[in-house]
């Protein structure tokens, strides 16, 4: 196996054990009361990743790593854990709302109103660069930020809903 297949073989091991986390997460959060806003974008959201992270497969697994864009995205790993743990059962893939649950403002939230976008952002740009693909890195990144910027009008407008009823 090729180091570039080792990394993808890794990240896409994170991925599943990811979706598998957000969903346990998901039907929990149901479960105690919550709802999910703006679900009709999730779909895009999937497919760009599944298509990102084959295509990354189907052109890169026999590359070069590019140590410095390595050692970036490991950096960008070390951002997810922290995130993870600091939302723990709150983490999840889609926009769910827990009404009068607080928001979530320690560990990386105390910096930055949305660190995992920041990390997905720097993953979707960093592992194509990892892989020596500049080209597949700007392509996807600007398919990313158009959703994203869906996702986060979204995602904003739920928090601000949430801070309102808070506040009753």
């Amino acid at each position: 196996m090729t180091p570039a297949a080792l990394l993808l073989a890794l990240v896409t091991l994170e991925r599943l054990a990811e979706l598998w986390l957000a969903r346990r997460n998901t039907a929990a959060l149901l479960a105690k009361g919550s709802f999910e806003v703006a679900p009709e974008h999730y779909p895009l959201i999937v497919l760009l990743h599944t298509f990102w992270l084959t295509s990354l497969w189907l052109i890169g697994w026999k590359n070069q790593l590019i140590v410095s864009w390595l050692v970036i995205f490991l950096l960008l790993q070390v951002l997810r854990v922290w995130v993870l743990t600091t939302l723990g059962r709150r983490w999840t893939t889609r926009i769910i709302v827990l009404p009068g649950a607080s928001l979530v403002t320690n560990g990386p939230y105390r910096y930055l109103s949305h660190p995992n976008y920041l990390v997905v952002i720097g993953e979707i740009a960093v592992l194509p660069l990892c892989l020596g693909l500049p080209w597949f890195a700007l392509g996807f990144s600007a398919a990313n930020a158009a959703i994203l910027t869906i996702r986060i009008r979204a995602e904003n407008a739920a928090l601000i809903g949430l801070r309102n009823v808070g506040s009753l």
